[in-house]
């Protein structure tokens, strides 16, 4: 590689002629022969133009070359020659054409690695006995309309401009030179204005183009066959591809229609044609992948006459390359040719599933959160307490004594049940106390001898976290109707009469500590249900220690059915009933024979029963984090 490197550099910049020769035949990208021609007559001037210098060829604005011209016959270089040749980059002139100067003219491009080769034809004909040149370009006028005929010199005319040359155009009929302004024709530019035509207007058309280039005055001639017509055609109009972008999905197959109209009488000489990376297409073969077809042509009389043109652009298989390209359009005509075009794009992901997925995955997983959540709620926020303590503040810094104030019916109440104070003095002790590290105060352990009753509720419940209410369904049976607790909105305690059966009244009268079972019991409830509901200063929990009945349940003071609805209870009995529900199949094990009363004892003081831990779930939280009464001074400023 880097031998045929140094090999392209040597004759990039010395080009021996011998072995430039073997290079140009062995090497070069071969072009081949131009599809144009170049016609001309003995004495006028020609001009050859190569078109290797295009960035479909190579990147030449970028990358350094040498163009080169020869003489295919002889295989010779052309140079500069006074008033006969001029070599332009990539233009050959023959300022004075001679028969001999017909044939193949090759163009040699080179670069430092590589080089580029072409073949130009130039036909020198012989001129007639009529004026005009041998090989005629043809245009049509419209009979009745102002036309105009197109000189086919405009290249020469841009190219001379290019050098700064000035130049003239003179335009003949016939033999007689047409004089600008008089008359009835017009010049305009290359264009000759043909007012009103008649059929008289038939014939033959030269334009003369005249300049001097490299200090030799010279001519160069096109005729034109022009005949008149009763059809005509306007200047065409694409109407599809619209200049748009057009999305597509990789693999697939496309078609797009090219639709030109073209107002007029009569068939249109337009073409229709296909340019896909500055390349014609002309493929018709479906077999190339990308191909078009024939030219269709629908006739249209409303609203406006004149003609449709139709040319298919067809992709049997997308593939990457074809995307981020410019497909154009072009409708050729001597009234102009209007170019349209389309940019292919890939498709954008088609995100509705995905996302469908996504959200549905989420919807199902945040269902199912909540599902489980409610299900396990409180296992989790236990699981919580324990594992991230330190998130807690430490309720011991509230100056608060008891964690709960447990109230339930005492002896000698109406309302007492030994299984309501067995569960009160013995089991929830067990639990809370022993197993779970809470403070209780319970009245029928922890009263003081000789205190009052309101001081000694009043007092306790002040100094606890929560108010711990355990009932069954006889007791608050014989208290429904008693109003003789009364307790104001500023906290002052009256007391009224209690009616018996036979309607007499008696007072309420106390023993000597103090303490009448049916007021202390009306008493804490009246109390903690105030402070739970009306002050917010106390969180009440309910247990409820067996199914109470609609009926039942309509004999509770209102302050506790009403708790009852908004928060709920804690349910022993739904305990009990899970139990029976999934009883020990087959033959009892040896320790239901022989110690069932101490297994259903241990299990019911378990504090993983879900029972307690539930009650555990409405318990003041056992927090590690301290809160400074400094800092809650300063906050509070």
């Amino acid at each position: 590689m880097d031998l045929c490197y140094r090999l392209g550099l040597l004759l990039f910049f010395l080009k021996p002629p011998q072995i430039c020769a073997v290079f140009i035949n062995d090497n070069c990208t071969d072009y081949k022969l131009q599809f144009e021609r170049t016609f001309t007559v003995p004495g006028d001037v020609a001009m050859l133009n190569s078109t290797l210098l295009t960035t479909k060829v190579f990147n030449f604005s970028a990358v350094p070359y040498n163009i080169s011209w020869y003489d295919s016959a002889t295989g010779k270089e052309m140079t500069n020659q006074t008033g006969r040749i001029l070599v332009r980059g990539e233009t050959l002139w023959f300022l004075n054409v001679t028969e001999e100067d017909a044939g193949d003219y090759m163009t040699i491009v080179r670069t430092a690695t590589w080089c580029y080769r072409e073949f130009t034809k130039l036909v020198v004909e012989q001129p007639t006995e009529e004026c005009g040149r041998p090989t005629k370009a043809y245009q049509h006028l419209t009979n009745g309309a102002t036309d105009i005929l197109a000189c086919p010199l405009k290249v020469y005319m841009t190219k001379l401009d290019s050098y700064n040359v000035t130049s003239s155009i003179m335009w003949y009929r016939d033999c007689e030179a047409i004089v600008d302004s008089e008359g009835r024709y017009t010049y305009i530019g290359t264009k000759l204005k043909i007012p009103a035509v008649t059929s008289e207007d038939s014939g033959l058309y030269t334009c003369t183009l005249s300049f001097t280039l490299d200090g030799v005055a010279g001519s160069v001639s096109e005729t034109i066959d022009a005949w008149v017509t009763d059809e005509y055609s306007l200047t065409p109009q694409v109407h599809e591809p619209a200049s748009e972008i057009i999305k597509a999905e990789l693999g697939s197959n496309l078609t797009k229609l090219c639709r030109v109209f073209v107002p007029g009488v009569g068939r249109p000489l337009v073409n229709v044609i296909w340019i896909v990376n500055n390349t014609f297409l002309f493929n018709t073969q479906p077999s190339d992948r990308i191909y078009t077809a024939e030219q269709r042509f629908l006739s249209q009389e409303e609203p406006f006459e004149g003609m449709w043109l139709e040319r298919p652009l067809m992709f049997s298989e997308l593939k990457k390359e074809d995307f981020a390209i410019n497909y154009t359009c072009r409708a050729y005509s001597a009234r102009g040719s209007p170019v349209a075009y389309f940019t292919l794009m890939p498709t954008d992901p088609d995100l509705i599933l995905p996302i469908g997925v996504v959200l549905g995955v989420v919807s199902v997983l945040f269902v199912l959160s909540v599902c489980i959540y409610y299900i396990f709620k409180v296992e989790i926020v236990l699981w919580f307490r324990s594992a991230f303590p330190v998130l807690y503040i430490d309720k011991d810094s509230d100056g608060k004594l008891y964690d709960a104030y447990v109230a339930y019916p005492s002896p000698c109440s109406s309302g007492y049940n030994t299984e309501v104070e067995t569960f009160a003095i013995h089991t929830l002790p067990q639990v809370l106390e022993k197993a779970c590290g809470y403070k209780l105060f319970i009245a029928g352990r922890d009263c003081r001898p000789g205190q009052a009753m309101v001081d000694s509720v009043e007092e306790s419940l002040q100094a606890s976290r929560r108010f711990l209410l355990l009932y069954n369904a006889s007791t608050f049976r014989h208290t429904s109707n008693n109003n003789n607790i009364i307790l104001s909105e500023d906290g002052v305690i009256s007391t009224g009469s209690k009616t018996g059966d036979s309607g007499s009244s008696t007072d309420f009268v106390y023993d000597d500590d103090g303490v009448y079972s049916d007021q202390r019991q009306q008493f804490e409830v009246v109390v903690g249900m105030h402070r739970a509901l009306l002050e917010g200063s106390l969180k009440a929990i309910l247990v409820e220690l067996e199914e109470i009945s609609p009926e039942q349940l309509a004999l509770f003071p209102e302050s506790v059915r009403h708790l009852r609805r908004k928060q709920g209870a804690v349910c022993l009995w739904k305990n009990h009933r899970q139990k029976q529900q999934w009883p020990t199949c087959g033959r009892p094990t040896e320790a239901e024979k022989t110690g069932g009363s101490d297994t259903q004892s241990s299990a019911k003081l378990s504090p993983s029963l879900r029972f307690w831990k539930e009650v555990r779930y409405h318990m003041p939280v056992r927090g590690k984090r301290v809160v400074y009464p400094e800092k809650t001074a300063l906050l509070n400023l």
